[in-house]
């Protein structure tokens, strides 16, 4: 990859993060639910015993166990959801909407352990902030741990990531 673009900054970054919200909120909401129906299952086949008349969502909140199993399924799939993404295009759905992508710096696809890393760094979006003061940079938080960069495209770029995907 010999063209290399302007790394993006923080209002495309934001924008695409609002876009990513609603995506990864809706899958958290599946998964709740599939949870929940899993949860219920297993008090029906008598492998969890729940007490009589309890409310089913505070007997997860009230176990541990449950509310820890609840808690690790909800990260997974946020980082899932983005590590996928990234690895397979650079781009989420709202990246591509914003026409960013994450790259190495060298302008190739990240890889898991990367993409893994950099979702945690970015400790809920919050990294980047930094690069409201990164002036010259344009790097967040999860871009200097991950060692990656995220670039504004061209429209003929994003379209042709768009169609390579088929």
């Amino acid at each position: 990859m010999s063209v290399e673009f302007p790394r993006a900054g923080f209002w495309r970054r934001f924008a695409s993060l609002i876009y990513d919200s609603l995506v990864v909120i809706s899958l958290s909401m599946l998964t709740a639910i599939l949870y929940f129906a899993a949860i219920q299952a297993l008090v029906a086949l008598g492998v969890i015993v729940q007490t009589q008349g309890q409310d089913p969502a505070g007997f997860i909140d009230n176990s541990p166990l449950l509310y820890g199993i609840r808690s690790v399924l909800f990260v997974g799939v946020n980082i899932v959801f983005f590590a996928y993404f990234w690895t397979k295009s650079g781009q989420t759905i709202g990246m591509r909407a914003w026409r960013l992508k994450v790259q190495t710096r060298e302008g190739h696809l990240i890889s898991w352990p990367q993409a893994i890393i950099r979702c945690l760094a970015a400790l809920l979006g919050l990294g980047n902030l930094v690069v409201l003061v990164d002036f010259k940079n344009k790097r967040a938080l999860q871009d200097y741990i991950s060692k990656t960069d995220v670039v504004a495209l061209t429209k003929e770029e994003n379209k042709r990531i768009y169609r390579s995907l088929d």
